[in-house]
């Protein structure tokens, strides 16, 4: 009888040892599997930022603050943020009273004013207004003077017709 018993108690023994063996090595896999799925997740995401980076870069392509050359035009002026003073300057005819002088339509909802900037090089700048329903694009020449006046010359514009 207590040889069968010992018998049952290392049967019982090996099963949970046998047990324990499945279960870790099931539990191992699954963390190598795991382990190489976030490893392909992160490759794929390493790529995608540097698909990013590119897509950022091509946009910053044709923008004041990254050509050298036409920010060189204004060194002598000594301004911190060329591009940030002219967009001021620009937002400042928002102010006037009535819609926005450098827009040669008239406002149909409110007044058009202008909302976005974006500055392309030492001379142009491409602008984006709105009158909250209609909208619209400008092309605008520009001059920075050495007095720090700038002058503004609309060159192209258009509006867009609204789909319902």
């Amino acid at each position: 009888m207590k040889s069968k018993i010992f018998l049952y108690l290392f049967i019982f023994a090996a099963l949970i040892a046998l047990y324990q063996f499945v279960s870790t090595n099931n539990m191992q896999k699954a963390f190598y599997s795991d382990a190489e799925s976030l490893k392909t997740e992160l490759s794929d995401l390493k790529d995608s930022l540097q698909q990013a980076q590119l897509k950022i870069l091509d946009v910053q392509y044709f923008s004041l603050e990254n050509n050298d050359d036409a920010l060189a035009y204004y060194d002598h002026l000594k301004l911190k943020d060329p591009a940030r003073y002219i967009e001021d300057k620009l937002l400042e005819t928002n102010e006037n009273k009535g819609d926005n002088p450098l827009i040669p339509y008239e406002g149909m909802e409110s007044d058009f004013k202008i909302n976005k900037i974006k500055i392309i090089n030492h001379r142009w700048l491409l602008a984006d207004f709105s009158d909250g329903k209609y909208w619209g694009d400008l092309i605008i020449k520009y001059e920075l003077k050495d007095d720090l006046g700038v002058d503004f010359t609309l060159m192209d514009h258009l509006l867009y017709t609204r789909s319902n």
